[in-house]
């Protein structure tokens, strides 16, 4: 008897056409998955092209055009890691969203390394390593090196969703590479001791002022019987503060050494805090209408100084970690004779190469970082955020102004530790607090519970100092790695091209 001729029902042509469709997901999820790294390799070109133009016609142009690369690719990783303390804050607190922090960071970012970037560039292009004592071609391949090693320890831990330090690797990789090169004795040992120090006083600063931010804002705010009055009070005077410090700081980075005395800059500074206040206060007004007297309802007013102090955050960072990137560029230019007034001192397309880099690189792989930063490290409301934002501005800001690489991650990472360690001290000593406690529990007008057991005040304070080990480890790692990794690639250079 013949075989019975297959047929084909429709529950198999059902089947069939579910496997295509599941097919067809599993590529367009990994498709998804390489848009990211397929843009940030067609940055790399432009990159390439916009160096080619400037130095084509000039001796040494391969060097610069592969180092160009190499700088737009330190920058993204920068804008991947590095970036997402800027505004992690301001999204864990709910302040604004993803994409207002992505858009608020990448303009700020272009802002602070184009227009107040150019001290730290010099420090790490010029400074650590002396360039009078090195040949200005050994001083190229050590920058190369340096910027090699920098970029893929950062992407590697990146890659780990580890937030490290950048400001640390590119150190130690000048180091590395520059000891490899020429032994320790161009390296200058001062610079380096001022940059160790400042690693380790800038947190500790970054912590001291966020407590007293906190402390402002729980003293003349939130422990206020009228809460909303009092917020009307002051935080237009909070905006108006950190508007002025920005203002000032301004002056001394753009003008001319000399041109504004001391006193002329702080009256300037104040009179844009005046204006400030000005135009703030009917917002706050507007704002404050109709909130119930209640903590929650402050949030509503710390969203505009967050997002101010996360716009100023992102300007101080640009300001000082796009040398991390354009440094050892400005280097390099500087030894094959190309552009800038002087070393240390790079001309405007390399600092557009840092600016921008760091932008793509925050868009295209800075959500997943953003989120660990602001809603897995701490609990934050918009006033601790606050804090934490403006704290860690300020002192980046003044680390800017002096010329000191420091490490944002750091500092912003102090600030939460200050936050935290105070919070811990005012819930259990402070008088004002208990005074406030007790005439709410008289009047039974507490809307949340203000004494939290012994396992909860544990889960909200004690396990931040979970991260204090991690991000010491970091900071142990990440300098020796960067320059042993540094070295590594100075002698595979060395035996290949020179």
């Amino acid at each position: 008897m013949p075989p019975r001729p297959a047929v084909l029902t429709k529950r198999t042509l059902d089947k069939d056409l579910d496997k295509i469709t599941y097919v067809e997901d599993a590529a367009k999820h990994v498709a998804r998955r390489l848009v990211a790294p397929g843009l940030g390799l067609i940055f790399v070109g432009i990159v390439m092209l916009f160096a080619g133009v400037y130095v084509f016609d000039r001796p040494g142009a391969v060097l610069v055009v592969a180092a160009a690369a190499l700088a737009g690719y330190m920058a993204m990783n920068i804008g991947a890691n590095d970036v997402t303390n800027n505004v992690g804050a301001a999204v864990g607190a709910r302040a604004m969203t993803m994409g207002q922090a992505l858009v608020i960071a990448a303009i700020f970012e272009v802002l602070g390394a184009t227009i107040a970037g150019g001290e730290v560039v010099k420090t790490i292009s010029s400074d650590i390593v002396d360039a009078g004592q090195v040949s200005p071609a050994v001083l190229g391949w050590i920058m190369m090196a340096a910027l090699t090693a920098a970029a893929l320890w950062i992407n590697l831990a990146t890659w780990m969703n580890a937030p490290v330090s950048t400001t640390h690797a590119i150190v130690g990789a000048v180091i590395g590479a520059g000891i490899s090169a020429v032994g320790p004795e161009p390296v200058n040992w001062r610079v380096m001791f001022e940059i160790t120090s400042s690693w380790i006083t800038s947190p500790l600063l970054g912590g001291l002022i966020a407590a007293g931010l906190l402390y402002l804002v729980k003293t003349l705010i939130i422990y206020r019987d009228d809460k909303i009055a009092a917020a009307r009070r002051w935080v237009p005077v909070f905006v108006a503060t950190m508007a002025g410090g920005f203002m000032a700081y301004m002056l001394l980075q753009l003008s001319p050494i000399g041109r504004f005395p001391p006193f002329t800059v702080i009256l300037i500074g104040i009179g844009m805090g005046l204006v400030s206040w000005l135009a703030v206060r009917p917002l706050v007004l507007a704002q404050a209408r109709d909130l119930e007297n209640r903590n929650s309802s402050l949030r509503v007013l710390f969203r505009l100084p967050l997002i101010g102090s996360a716009a100023l955050l992102s300007f101080a960072h640009g300001a000082n970690d796009v040398s991390n990137a354009v440094g050892p560029l400005s280097a390099i230019v500087h030894s094959v004779g190309i552009g800038g007034d002087g070393v240390g001192h790079p001309p405007l397309w390399v600092m557009l190469i840092g600016a921008f880099g760091i932008s793509v690189g925050l868009l295209l792989f800075g959500p997943r970082l953003i989120r660990l930063v602001g809603e897995e490290i701490t609990k934050l409301n918009p006033m601790r955020a606050y804090c934490v934002a403006l704290s860690t501005a300020f002192t980046v800001i003044v680390a800017s102004w002096l010329g000191l690489p420091v490490s944002t991650t750091h500092i912003a990472v102090g600030a939460v530790f200050g936050v935290g360690f105070f919070r811990e001290w005012y819930t259990r000593r402070s008088k004002r607090r208990i005074a406030y406690i007790r005439r709410k529990a008289e009047s039974w007008e507490l809307d949340e519970p203000e004494e939290p057991n012994i396992h909860e005040r544990r889960r909200r304070y004690l396990v931040r100092r979970s991260h204090f080990m991690t991000i010491i480890a970091a900071w142990i790692i990440t300098v020796p790695v960067s320059a042993t990794l540094a070295a590594m690639i100075y002698w595979v250079m060395f035996a290949l091209f020179i």
